[in-house]
């Protein structure tokens, strides 16, 4: 059998077997049932939101003003960027400044302390995995090389005490040298290859206390080196039939691995909605993600500060949009505080003016908290 058939034949299997114990922690249906907890009941708007999303910020040294807001509450976790990192026990050594600011938050979840460790040329701390996704899915033995790379990167970020990698990216490239391959980040042209890696990554990294993040969902792999959500709007318009044969194949897997998140990307995919961005549409989010490939785990947004969705807003306006199409996490990258108190401030707002639905907000809420406490 096929990883392709053995991929959608799995899918079936979320609600029962080993991985559901985990994930259907994390389901709509459960979450929405439960009986309301009291520390959340007595948190303010602000620190409701801002369980919801992660902050960033320049240098070495995290500022005072991200330490207040852990304290107090109103952050959900960290991601990592280069220049955050000059050794392993320098960034060791924040992480558990950062873990003593929330021991004086109320709310006990740990913080979501994230980095991009994908291999190759993407790597935030040094060390392990070395190999990237293109020499991975290249070698004689991909599953084997992929399910090394995941033990490798689950080792070094459980060392310096983080628990959320934000790997592997799953999009299945199109052309040599195009967005993904020019760096290395697609294991392959195989929708198949990719599948088979990015589960294996997955199985071998989560077991040692480091959630996976499959990226960027449903796919990059057909966007052209001059297509970077980064930098402005992307479109692929790829047909459906391919886009779910292709481009959704290795999602498809990860979920049957039991992936603890996934990351939607900034893209518009007119097969699936003519208008919005992956990350921004309740048709691609609510109805391809959930619905048609039953993800019960957490979603997470691309950075808010992207190009891609600038016309629809700042960051913080776009957080509120993307909480509304059914983004669990919101991501804030651009090395500043600011970003994040902003973006906390909007989700507040909208929660309290009820522009974001009080329930949907919950359920996503408690999703969060449920992946947090498990790590």
């Amino acid at each position: 059998m096929s990883i392709r058939e053995r991929a959608i034949t799995r899918r079936g299997l979320l609600a029962a077997g080993a991985g559901a114990a985990v994930l259907g922690s994390l389901g709509l249906g459960g979450i929405a049932q439960a009986a309301p907890e009291p520390d959340l009941a007595k948190l303010t708007p602000a620190q409701r939101a801002g369980q919801r999303v992660i902050f960033s910020y320049p240098g070495a040294t995290p500022p005072a003003s991200l330490l207040g807001l852990i304290s107090a509450g109103e952050a959900g976790g960290v991601i990592f960027f280069g220049e955050n990192i000059t050794s392993l026990s320098q960034i060791a050594g924040v992480v558990q400044q950062l873990k003593a600011a929330h021991d004086e938050s109320p709310v006990s979840s740990p913080l979501l302390l994230m980095t991009d460790q994908e291999g190759g040329i993407v790597r935030r701390l040094p060390g392990e995995p070395v190999l990237s996704e293109k020499q991975i899915g290249s070698s004689s033995d991909p599953g084997a090389e992929a399910a090394a790379a995941g033990t490798g990167a689950g080792e070094n970020l459980a060392g310096v005490g983080m628990n959320v990698n934000l790997a592997p990216v799953l999009d299945v490239f199109r052309q040599a040298g195009n967005f993904d391959d020019e760096f290395g980040r697609s294991y392959s042209m195989d929708p198949d290859v990719a599948a088979e890696c990015g589960a294996a990554f997955i199985s071998a990294q989560q077991p040692l206390g480091i959630a996976a993040t499959a990226k960027h969902f449903p796919g990059l792999g057909a966007a052209t080196v001059d297509q970077n959500t980064d930098l402005g709007p992307v479109t692929l318009d790829v047909p459906l039939a391919d886009l779910r044969s292709i481009d959704e194949l290795s999602f498809q897997s990860a979920i049957a691995a039991g992936v603890r998140l996934i990351m939607t990307s900034w893209a518009v995919y007119p097969s699936l909605d003519p208008q919005l961005p992956s990350g921004l549409s309740p048709a691609i989010v609510g109805g391809e993600l959930r619905r048609r490939l039953s993800f019960r785990g957490v979603t997470i947004t691309d950075a808010l500060e992207a190009g891609a969705i600038a016309a629809f807003g700042t960051p913080a306006q776009c957080s509120v949009l993307a909480a509304r199409a059914g983004m669990d996490v919101l991501l804030c990258s651009a090395r500043d505080v600011s970003e994040g108190q902003d973006t906390v401030a909007a989700l507040a707002d909208a929660l309290q003016q009820q522009a974001l639905n009080p329930g949907q907000f919950e359920i996503a809420l408690r999703r969060v908290l449920a992946l947090r406490d498990s790590l």
